[in-house]
């Protein structure tokens, strides 16, 4: 008789006090060698709470530590530092982050595991004087990437990739580790393409089959039921719904539902057609932006007043560029109007005070103050830039003027409800929030500008299905009730179709063509791959013969 097989991972009764909030109570589950579980629920449920405990992050034991036991390969651990985590096999790719821009693909790739050359001066000094490898460094890099299937190159500096590559390259590091026998992946796909996902999917599912677990977060749901062998679902830190075994069975929308204890729209239903012409709200002409990974070649378009229009295409090919070069955070030329009046490019403050509001991709990098607090950071730029949330000294008048602390709470309280922030209050540290919810403080602040255009990034990076519906839902009542036009930047193309009037894909720099949201989704991929559709085509002019 053969004995049972001892789980790889086993979690016992897992809870977790975070900032006055029960983020966590009685999480119990295991996972087996070669075995990769999806885990799902929405955003504040706890599952990157959950992961830090089992990865032996500093800010568990720096907030009082968990409660619980875990096992791992039999022997009950706690980790009291990532390095623990790491020496026994457990490796983990953060939805944040954690490159060195300035370093090579092979050099962030084996960070702190770097091949040196021998010699006799290491032999008598010590490694310090030792000189690195690079060749043998740029094997193991390359062969780390092409377990990934995607073509990027060892030399690549990280500050010139696309976001999506800079997703590999974090990945590619947890392959290198001899002793990976753990996989945690939070949010891998949230910055990749459909087509990126797809081979990053394919990838795991070959680790898995080499004998690696893998425990799989994502909001897409579509890609856990087609990848994973089990499925655990937390609300409010408590599992409610755990499945073993045919998940490629499940609806989308039963989990959905299981996540948000509720039944959730389908957001994939296209807006309205839009009748009649529009006032110009912006016209962009020859645009070019010269921002690292994301080139922008030669891009005209114009966007009517009160419309919503979406950009789109794949990871590269200059989609971001064009919302960072018209408001001046890349380098950039041509000619921008806004409302008939030119705006001066290169100048971020011109543009704020033309009545635009901003909403970067970066939310930890650009959008936020991440050490202050929520209505600081909802209501700092209006200050700043509108100066709005002030009021006059009761001496000194219009000549001093001092913060309006009811205002702030008045205006940031209205956002916390609207956009159903999870959060202690608005004195909580925006760092404290879970990615989510950092993305809605986001969307908050550019909404407190009242902006005339609202030029926001990948509206639902990192967002549940849940919170995905309530910030598309947002955006489309604040379109309606404040007439605001709006560019959203998306790379999901559903996303766009589902929340835009119009939809521009961007392929190599330029414009490859401009459809109604309502048309099939085959035409904007066929647009993708470069191929433009007939009735996008330039029309030739009388002796013209460029092609």
């Amino acid at each position: 008789m053969s004995l049972p097989e001892v789980p790889l991972l086993k979690l016992e009764n897992i809870g977790k006090d975070y900032f006055g909030n029960r983020v966590l109570a009685d999480v119990s589950f295991t996972l087996n060698q070669g075995e990769i579980l999806g885990l799902v629920g929405e955003n504040g449920a706890g599952k990157s709470t959950l992961m830090n405990i089992l990865f032996g992050m500093p800010v568990i034991a720096n907030t009082g530590g968990y409660e619980g036991t875990f096992f791992f390969d039999g022997n009950k651990v706690e980790f009291k530092s990532p390095f623990d985590a790491l020496d026994v096999g457990i490796g983990m790719v953060h939805q944040e982050f954690s490159l060195i821009p300035g370093f090579s693909a092979a050099e962030n790739i084996l960070l702190n595991r770097e091949e040196l050359n021998t010699s006799l001066l290491e032999q008598v000094f010590s490694s310090r004087v030792a000189t690195l490898n690079r060749s043998a460094m740029n094997r193991r890099a390359e062969k780390a990437i092409q377990t990934l299937g995607v073509a990027i190159g060892v030399d690549t500096i990280v500050s010139e990739m696309p976001v999506g590559y800079k997703q590999f390259i974090e990945i590619a590091r947890e392959i290198d580790r001899a002793k990976t026998r753990l996989l945690v992946l939070d949010e891998p796909t949230a910055v990749l393409t459909e087509t990126e996902a797809l081979i990053l999917l394919d990838a795991l599912r070959k680790l898995a089959e080499s004998g690696i677990a893998i425990i799989f977060i994502s909001h897409r749901l579509q890609e856990v039921i087609g990848l994973c062998d089990k499925l655990l679902v937390l609300r409010d830190g408590r599992i409610v719904k755990e499945t073993a075994a045919k998940v490629g069975s499940l609806r989308l929308r039963d989990i959905a539902a299981w996540m948000v204890g509720r039944d959730v729209e389908d957001a994939s239903v296209a807006r309205r057609a839009v009748s009649g012409e529009r006032e110009p709200a912006l016209e962009v002409k020859n645009l070019w932006v010269d921002m690292p990974g994301e080139t922008v070649r030669d891009v005209s378009f114009t966007v009517g007043r009160g419309e919503i229009f979406g950009i789109g295409g794949l990871a590269g090919q200059g989609k971001l560029g064009i919302p960072n070069g018209i408001m001046g955070l890349s380098p950039s030329g041509g000619s921008v109007n806004l409302f008939g009046k030119p705006i001066e490019l290169n100048a971020p403050r011109n543009a704020l005070d033309s009545k635009m509001a901003f909403v970067s991709e970066d939310r930890r990098g650009v959008g936020l103050l991440l050490e202050e607090r929520i209505d600081w950071n909802i209501t700092f730029t209006a200050m700043q830039v509108q100066s709005r949330f002030l009021k006059n000294a009761p001496v000194l008048g219009a000549l001093l003027r001092l913060r309006d602390d009811a205002a702030i709470a008045e205006e940031t309280q209205r956002y916390i409800e609207a956009l159903e922030i999870k959060c202690t209050g608005p004195g909580q540290r925006a760092v404290e929030l879970s990615g989510g919810n950092q993305q809605k403080v986001c969307l908050a602040k550019a909404f407190a500008l009242k902006p005339d255009l609202l030029l926001i990034c990948e509206p639902t990076r990192g967002i549940d299905v849940g919170a995905k519906e309530l910030v598309l839902g947002t955006l489309r009542r604040y379109n309606e009730e404040y007439g605001t036009t709006i560019l959203v930047t998306s790379s999901e193309l559903e996303e766009l179709r589902s929340v835009c009037d119009r939809v521009a894909i961007v392929e190599k720099g330029r414009i490859a063509g401009i459809l109604p949201a309502s048309r099939p989704a085959e035409e904007f991929g066929v647009l993708m791959m470069g191929e433009a559709l007939e009735e996008d085509r330039p029309q030739e002019k009388a002796g013209d013969s460029r092609v």
